[in-house]
């Protein structure tokens, strides 16, 4: 075989590949025995240890037990089930399958819901031949339907709206679903999405002959209800948060009068330090009149509510995710869900009507281990919330008055220059700082040069002898003329000797003189 007509062969994974350490009270998801298709998505993806939520429903609904979970948005639970559907699915495979009949249906409130959970699945999916597909209001109806109607699909998540659209039409046939789950209950019955499901529910096979698995952030009596009908015999799974709202969320409460709560939200927009900001109000013609009113200010801001058609929101949603624009006004029904990383701020407009609203709104910040500022306006329409918030959360909301830096745009002015003094201040000491350090390691570099400059000199004893020239001759010849130098240069012991001989030779000199004197004076004296 030639290696033009070689086919590249993917390295086989082993889940060898796929090391996680024990720890106790901690459950891996290597211990529950998943498809390795599934554990190598789970790889990629990087779980590693299975959520609290995960940990408690996964042994029952892998067990094929209907399941009802109470559980808040983030705690892990759209990955509980999709790894059982996934499981499922893998594992009993059917050796015929016809368009238009999904074998797993997952019903969501809302289309960015909707659209995230079908993305998780793709991931999971993966390494595996499953096939998810999404049907959602506001989006091409068209194209929706040919995805339906040109492949199979093996996982199906959608609105219920949209869905029973595509039922008139005989695009969807739900009698061969083996696994149904519905998702944020509580919220279907909030937005009147409950007759819808119950014709959705109905079409699909009896309790007994299939898997259902129920989620909901409370267990009301209406849900309560609901689930007895819709499951068979459910494990019931409660996980409350410890603590629902994060450390990483500095949570300010202004007490301000209507009139002053936009102006209030120009100049904390406006700051510096703002730099992805998320603006929740409770109601769609709030949101459209903020969006108006900053864009007119020279605010770069988008909406996102339920009139926002569905191919604008995603791009809207992609824009505010890449940086394109500062500011995004949303309502509570189009911002549940939402996943952007980097939102510095939260302002609640308006304080929400739902308690469990307020904790999803500020949950938007301080993610990922950052550090986020929530910011909420109690004023004398809605400051009543206050305390059906503080008893959702088990804490105090202290309630502050408007800081002086935000009551006008020349305080707001006055304290950005001192903000950009303070950053000016703390960069010149910085430079100074770091020249000082350079001035020190340049002296240090100078010291050590010179002390290798005196290990490094050779030693002398005494002064160098010092030449004499005592001849010069110049002859000529044919290549140019030939200067010849002659040096003398004394042997400093020479010098030495004659130091000597001269000393010698004074003292010598010295003793004749004395020899002659001392004759002389005989001399006269004999006379």
């Amino acid at each position: 075989m030639t290696n033009q007509n070689k086919r590249y062969r993917r390295p086989r994974w082993h889940i060898a590949q796929f090391k996680v350490e024990e720890v106790p009270g901690k459950v891996r998801f290597h211990d529950l025995f998943l498809p390795i298709a599934l554990m190598r998505a789970i790889q990629e993806v990087g779980y590693e240890y299975c959520s609290p939520i995960q940990a408690m429903t996964l042994p029952y609904a892998l067990a094929g037990h209907d399941c009802i979970g109470k559980a808040q948005t983030g705690t892990g639970k759209t990955a509980a089930f999709l790894i059982t559907a996934i499981t499922d699915l893998l594992e009993h495979r059917l050796e015929e399958q016809y368009v238009g009949e999904p074998r797993a249906l997952i019903l969501a409130p809302t289309r960015e819901l909707a659209l995230q959970i079908a993305e998780d699945a793709n991931s999971l999916t993966k390494y595996s031949r499953l096939k998810v597909a999404a049907v959602v209001g506001g989006m091409d109806f068209d194209k929706q339907q040919k995805q339906l109607t040109e492949q199979r699909v093996d996982i199906l998540v959608a609105t219920p709206g949209r869905l029973i659209d595509f039922m008139n039409r005989k695009a969807v046939f739900l009698d061969q679903i083996e696994i149904l789950v519905i998702d944020e209950a509580d919220r279907m019955l909030d937005m009147g999405f409950i007759p819808d499901i119950k014709t959705i529910v109905r079409a699909t096979p009896r309790n007994e002959n299939r898997q259902t698995l129920m989620f909901s952030a409370t267990f009301s009596y209406d849900i309560l209800n609901l689930a007895e009908r819709w499951t068979n015999e459910p494990v019931r799974i409660e996980v409350e948060p410890k603590v629902k709202t994060s450390d990483d969320v500095e949570q300010h409460v202004y007490l301000v009068s209507s009139d002053e709560k936009y102006h209030a939200l120009r100049r904390i927009v406006s700051q510096e330090e703002a730099d992805r900001v998320m603006v929740f109000a409770n109601r769609r013609d709030i949101v459209r009149d903020l969006t108006d009113n900053l864009k007119a200010d020279g605010i770069a801001c988008q909406a996102l509510s339920g009139e926002v058609p569905q191919n604008k929101r995603i791009r809207t949603l992609d824009g505010f995710k890449e940086g394109k624009f500062k500011v995004l006004v949303a309502t509570d029904v189009a911002g549940r869900g939402i996943h952007v990383d980097g939102v510095s701020h939260v302002i609640n407009f308006t304080l929400p009507e739902d308690a469990e609203d307020y904790v999803h709104r500020i949950g938007r910040t301080g993610r990922a281990g950052k550090k986020g500022v929530s910011i909420s306006f109690a004023c004398e329409d809605d400051s009543f919330q206050i305390p059906a918030i503080e008893e959702y959360i088990k804490r105090k909301i202290e309630l502050e008055q408007l800081p002086e830096e935000l009551r006008s745009d020349e305080a707001v002015v006055a304290s950005e220059k001192v903000k950009a003094q303070a950053k000016v201040d703390k960069a010149e000491a910085e430079a100074v700082a770091d020249a000082e350090a350079e001035a020190l390691e340049a002296q240090a570099a100078d010291a050590q040069v010179q002390d290798n400059a005196v290990d490094a000199e050779p030693e002398v004893d005494g002064e160098a002898p010092v030449g004499e020239v005592t001849r010069v001759e110049v002859q000529d010849s044919e290549d140019g003329p030939e200067i010849t130098v002659e040096v003398f240069v004394q042997d400093p012991e020479d010098e030495d000797d004659e130091t000597e001989s001269s000393d010698d030779s004074e003292i010598a000199t010295a003793s004749a003189s004395d020899d002659e004197a001392e004759q002389k004076k005989d001399e006269k004296g004999n006379v």
